[in-house]
């Protein structure tokens, strides 16, 4: 009597399978002449070919032969800006030769307030219908899971109307999507930020209306903020981001993008799930944020989008103990739907090692937003979020430097993208 679980489907052949493991984020497990056994959206077994089908019955099951090609975990895209209205391009363009001010006084907008603008003008169907579109490419290269934040509203209709479109876009299409609420990405264009009573009475909205219209919606898992100098002080994040968790929001905050002026501190002292950017974030931060479990997510497509002129250092915060994720940061400023570019800078310009970067983009980054018991890696138990690789070695994830390897994408065990079908 055969009384192994029977699998729906059997990927096999595969040259190698690449993975983390859950219990170890800084490990790396390669194993050669590997399968991979799933059971509706579950991973049932995973190993070389011949301890899989020892385990399970495969004899019903749909053969996915990925004739000798590489099998890894769907990347986990852990910050993004998914939904904005419009883009930036003229603005990018013309920062290759000019300044900020330079622009300005040709009389457009720039940087996040021109977003607010674009976002606020453009309906709740073609926020939806542009994401959609970054959805699929993002798809076509290897990302299952999305972290999309709101932020482009600054006020409750908008960012509702944005929150909405997170909503939207889970139901529609097959990645998943981790809503955040970023209320406190800047301040109301239309108020003056430098006087007190005015940015005082928005602080106010945020804690007493807009944070629990959120929470009580169930539009958001996440409250994130934006501390840095011409933003919201280490104090004011504080008392936003409590709020998010005296209300069920678990914290987020962008932070020492451009100064350190205690956001990392704060995130561990809250602490956060995750804290975003770092580039100014000190040693004694970064320990605190170590042993508070705080996930450092660094932004390399953002530095080189903005030629940032202190690019993250990755180094000390591994040295200290920290987990790290990577994400896109897409926004209509660093338009990056690749992780796997990402990867590639992070190891270029930033000095991670590839098996760290691969970390940071799968298993680290499921840390960051929560979901690594589900996701992150290829485990038995876990989901069968998968992404296979036209390529003849995993070194050649980077080496090759303009070209998407992807081939085929499997999202809860179900194949959503086969380049040979597209």
């Amino acid at each position: 009597m055969n009384d192994k679980p029977k699998a729906d489907a059997y990927v096999t052949g595969a040259s190698e399978i690449v993975t983390g493991l859950s219990e170890d984020p800084a490990r790396l497990v390669r194993t050669n002449k590997a399968s991979l056994a799933i059971k509706d959206d579950r991973i049932l077994s995973i190993g070389p070919t011949c301890q899989v089908e020892a385990e399970v019955d495969v004899s019903a099951a749909t053969v996915i032969d990925v004739a000798g090609k590489m099998v890894a975990p769907g990347f986990v895209d852990c910050h993004t800006h998914l939904v904005f209205g419009k883009s930036r391009s003229r603005e990018f363009a013309l920062k290759m030769t000019r300044t900020s001010s330079e622009i300005e006084a040709m009389g457009l907008d720039i940087g996040i307030p021109a977003s607010i603008r674009m976002t606020r003008q453009t309906a709740e169907d073609e926020l939806f219908a542009s994401a959609m579109d970054r959805l699929s490419r993002m798809q076509r290269h290897g990302t299952t899971t999305v972290e999309s934040k709101s932020g482009y509203g600054i006020n409750w209709p908008d960012e509702l109307k944005m929150l909405r479109v997170n909503q939207r876009l889970a139901d529609a299409q097959p990645l998943d999507i981790v809503s955040t609420f970023l209320g406190a990405h800047d301040f109301p264009p239309e108020i003056d930020r430098n006087r007190q009573p005015e940015r005082t009475r928005y602080i106010d909205t945020l804690i007493q209306e807009m944070i629990p219209e959120v929470a009580e919606s169930g539009l958001a898992e996440f409250c994130d903020i934006y501390c840095d100098d011409g933003y919201y002080t280490a104090e004011e994040s504080r008392r936003i981001l409590q709020a998010g968790i005296n209300h069920g929001l678990r914290a987020k905050i962008h932070t020492d993008a451009y100064s350190g002026i205690g956001g990392s501190a704060l995130s561990a002292d809250l602490p956060a799930i995750s804290a975003d950017h770092l580039n100014h974030t000190s040693p004694a931060e970064m320990k605190a944020m170590a042993k508070a479990g705080v996930v450092g997510v660094i932004l390399p497509a953002l530095d080189f989008a903005v030629a940032h002129p202190r690019p993250v250092t990755p180094r000390p915060m591994i040295d200290a103990g920290m987990t790290l994720a990577l994400g896109t940061n897409l926004n209509p400023g660093n338009w990056t739907e690749s992780m796997r570019f990402v990867i590639l800078l992070a190891c270029r310009n930033h000095g991670m090692s590839l098996e760290e970067a691969f970390l940071a983009a799968t298993i680290g980054a499921a840390k960051a937003i929560g979901c690594d018991t589900e996701i992150g890696t290829l485990e038995s138990g876990k989901k069968a979020d998968i992404q296979i690789w036209d390529i003849p070695e995993f070194e050649h994830l980077i080496y090759r430097m303009d070209f998407n390897p992807v081939v085929l994408v499997i999202k809860n065990g179900r194949i959503v993208f086969d380049n040979d079908r597209s």
